[in-house]
């Protein structure tokens, strides 16, 4: 058994056993919490089990703005526009 064979199965058998997944489902990396980017887009997905409502700063080219955006992925605007957004620390 060569050399990388053996690590890639020892690497396998030590994830197994410490519950960890192989890979991660392809929904996860599609659509991370917070804000991110696409080619052409920008979002800000907010991750909750709750059903909250919260705010968010959005820093575009020009005066920031305040949104409210509910559970899920919401399209901000054009990624070259949209540099950044965050939670404020306020529901709404």
């Amino acid at each position: 058994m060569s050399l990388r064979r053996s690590l890639a199965s020892t690497l396998g058998v030590v994830l197994l056993g410490l519950g960890l997944p192989l890979a991660t489902p392809s929904g996860a990396a599609a659509d991370p919490c917070g804000f991110y980017k696409t080619g052409s887009d920008a979002y800000y997905n907010h991750c909750t089990s709750d059903g909250s409502n919260v705010v968010i700063e959005v820093d575009v080219r020009g005066p920031n703005y305040e949104r409210c955006v509910g559970p899920g992925r919401s399209w901000l605007g054009s990624s070259g526009r949209i540099k950044g957004a965050f939670y404020t620390g306020r529901t709404c």
